[in-house]
């Protein structure tokens, strides 16, 4: 078994096509959007005069304008592993979204169980054995019923691509065993407006830790290729007031170092 920690990587995004500079930005695709939301340019104009300058001028415009549409025409694709069946519970109730994650239904597990510890129980000493027992005995109990159950299955069967399929059906029942805490993988696309809204609830400190963590790094990696767009993004204290009430933290948020270079 192994310890997991959180990381994000950045898989794709939105790429403009036909410009006369080439610009991989993905920004020239909101700005066209909106441009033609104003403008009289046909569809294949609407690229004419916005240069990298001219793109941010509109996208702040826009903002401004607080006209949300043209962004969500540009999407990103972000890679996630470290992260709990917990967290990835979490994700799904985000639904303006695509997903595919590991399947514990087909992935056997035996030989690269992997968890999550959260950093109270890591800190302390009596909690993080019992942890761990409990991750051992989960883990032993996945085995057991999986072997278990392979044995009833294939019993008399010779087979190799019949025992193949049991196998997964023993998986298919055996994985309810599994732990919360299980490390899982997942691949996440969201487009721009998406993507406010998600940072807006889950980078608010009384979003839980393992998805703060991950939404943090998120808006890490796309305020390097979409910066205007993301100047405000975060949790709605860094640039507002906390619409939490008497639930608030009271603890306001400071803007990412890469949002007051913008």
């Amino acid at each position: 078994m192994e310890q997991k920690s959180v990381k994000v990587y950045l898989l794709a995004h939105t790429v403009p096509i036909n410009t006369v500079d080439n610009s991989t930005n993905p920004e020239r695709v909101v700005a066209a959007a909106g441009k033609l939301c104003y403008s009289k340019s046909d569809i294949l104009n609407l690229y004419q005069g916005l240069d990298d300058e001219a793109t941010k001028r509109f996208v702040n415009m826009l903002s401004d304008m607080g006209h949300e549409s043209p962004i969500e025409h540009i999407s990103f694709t972000f890679g996630i592993e470290g992260i709990s069946r917990a967290c990835s519970h979490q994700f799904v109730r985000h639904r303006i979204a695509s997903y595919s994650q590991q399947s514990q239904r087909y992935v056997d597990l035996q030989t690269s169980f992997s968890y999550i510890i959260p950093e109270s129980i890591k800190n302390n000493e009596k909690a993080k054995l019992l942890y761990e027992k409990s991750m051992l005995a989960g883990m032993d109990a996945y085995k057991e019923i999986t072997n278990a159950l392979i044995d009833q299955y294939t019993k008399g069967i010779t087979d190799e691509k019949q025992i193949k399929n049991l196998t997964k059906k023993a998986l298919e029942d055996a994985r309810f065993a599994l732990p919360n805490a299980c490390e899982t993988k997942i691949i996440v696309t969201m487009n721009a407006r998406s993507l406010l809204n998600f940072f807006r609830t889950r980078c608010c400190n009384r979003a839980q830790w393992e998805i703060r963590e991950v939404a943090n790094q998120m808006l890490d990696l796309v305020l390097d290729v979409a910066p205007n767009i993301f100047s405000r993004a975060g949790a709605p204290c860094v640039f507002g007031k906390c619409p939490e009430g008497k639930m608030s933290c009271g603890q306001k948020q400071q803007p990412k170092i890469k949002q007051l270079s913008i």
